[in-house]
């Protein structure tokens, strides 16, 4: 069975995360994605790692190889009026342009809609930058910290005011560029179906910004109504909601509500202290968590985590297992979903990937081919689709185009 955007033909200049996750989940549903990279250089992701068996090699980052399964890759230096030609050649025959160019770079080599869409008056191009094409950000440069910051989520995931030693913090790897490239990809297809209407394509302009700050929730209501900031570690009206560390890891505690309330109490076989006046209503139990809290670590302090959760989730009282990355590579439930693949690499070898967090039943995720080596269909591209001699291949590689 075809994938659900087989037909569908993207061209990807993605560094890093956001373009190239945008083209993986299209690509993975059977989208023909063609990648655009720097020759010689190539993707800044290929020397980010993590590298199998810790030994750095351009063509072994596991971030890469992720992100890039299912494409074709080429080499092209856009900066070159030669290199750009070729870009407008592979436009002219596509449906989709998803890059995440720094927009000084877009003027600099003269990549605009307007230009692309005289091409291709059907082409959607969806452009990821870190603060959007307008405003007066526009030209900052900005890399996965400063959005993470500038999005407001790094307060929320420090301590706050309660706890002043501690300063805002950014969670590991690269959650902005993931949320922007989720965001491209189903504005991407909002425009690919808004085509088919109207039979022209569009410009998507994604501020990876504004898809953390539309995130934030509750947390904008905590600051004007309250003068609150809803952050990690700061005080939270109603408890318990928090994460307590078992005898063989940690669980997130949640029963705010009073039935749940109860039925903990009873788990816990009715103690005493639960039946004091300060523990009475949930508002109290807010009001008083730091003594709450000293008779809750206690008592889970004594509990293994999956003993824990069952039992809670018996009583219907949901708390959840903090997994450990370990604990999901070894989930059976995972395993029985399909959701761990294996996929061979010329150089990397065959390795574990994550796979499809998304089940078709008429049109099926798969993995068709390997992250693709620098350069490795120059070939087949630039002499198979656009028709190029080998000659001019030849000559195009000797000036440093591809």
């Amino acid at each position: 069975m075809a994938g659900a955007l087989a037909g569908l033909k993207v061209v990807e200049i993605g560094e890093l995360v956001s373009a190239p996750y945008t083209a993986k989940l299209m690509a993975d549903l059977g989208a023909e994605v063609i990648k655009i990279e720097r020759p010689a250089i190539g993707d800044i992701a290929r020397r980010r790692g993590p590298f199998p068996g810790g030994r750095p090699d351009p063509e072994r980052s596991g971030l890469f190889l992720y992100l890039n399964a299912n494409k074709y890759g080429v080499t092209v230096d856009l900066a070159q009026a030669e290199g750009f030609e070729l870009l407008e050649q592979l436009i002219a025959r596509a449906d989709v342009l998803i890059h995440n160019l720094w927009p000084p770079d877009m003027d600099r080599i003269g990549l605009s809609f307007d230009r692309l869409a005289q091409r291709n008056p059907r082409l959607v191009m969806t452009s990821i930058t870190p603060f959007g094409l307008g405003g007066s950000h526009r030209d900052w440069r900005a890399e996965e910290l400063t959005i993470w910051s500038s999005g407001g989520v790094c307060v929320l995931n420090g301590a706050g005011p309660n706890h002043p030693e501690l300063p805002p913090l950014k969670t590991s790897g690269h959650p902005a560029g993931f949320q922007a490239g989720a965001h491209a990809a189903a504005a991407t297809m909002g425009a690919v179906l808004a085509r088919v209407r109207g039979g022209v394509g569009q410009h998507v302009d994604v501020s990876a910004q504004e898809t953390l700050v539309s995130q934030n929730e509750m947390v904008f209501e905590y600051w004007p109504y309250m003068g609150v900031i809803a952050n990690r570690l700061g005080r939270k009206p109603l408890q318990p909601l928090e994460a307590m560390e078992c005898r063989d890891g940690w669980i997130f505690i949640c029963c705010v509500e009073e039935h749940q309330w109860r039925s903990f109490v009873a788990l816990m076989g009715n103690p005493d202290w639960a039946n004091e006046e300060i523990f009475s209503d949930r508002l109290k139990r807010g009001e008083n968590w730091e003594a709450l809290e000293i008779f809750l670590r206690e008592w889970v302090g004594q509990q293994t985590v999956l003993d824990l959760y069952r039992k809670a989730q018996e009583r219907r009282v949901p708390f959840a297992p903090v997994s450990t990355m370990g604990d999901l590579l070894n989930s059976e439930h995972l395993k029985a979903r399909g959701f761990f693949v294996e996929i061979e690499h010329p150089a990397a070898g065959r390795l574990t990937y994550p796979g499809a967090p998304i089940k078709y039943g008429a049109a099926p995720w798969q993995i068709r081919m390997p992250a693709p080596l620098l350069g490795q269909h120059n070939l087949d591209i630039f002499s198979g689709r656009l028709g190029l001699s080998r000659g001019r291949i030849d000559q195009l590689r000797s000036k440093g185009v591809i």
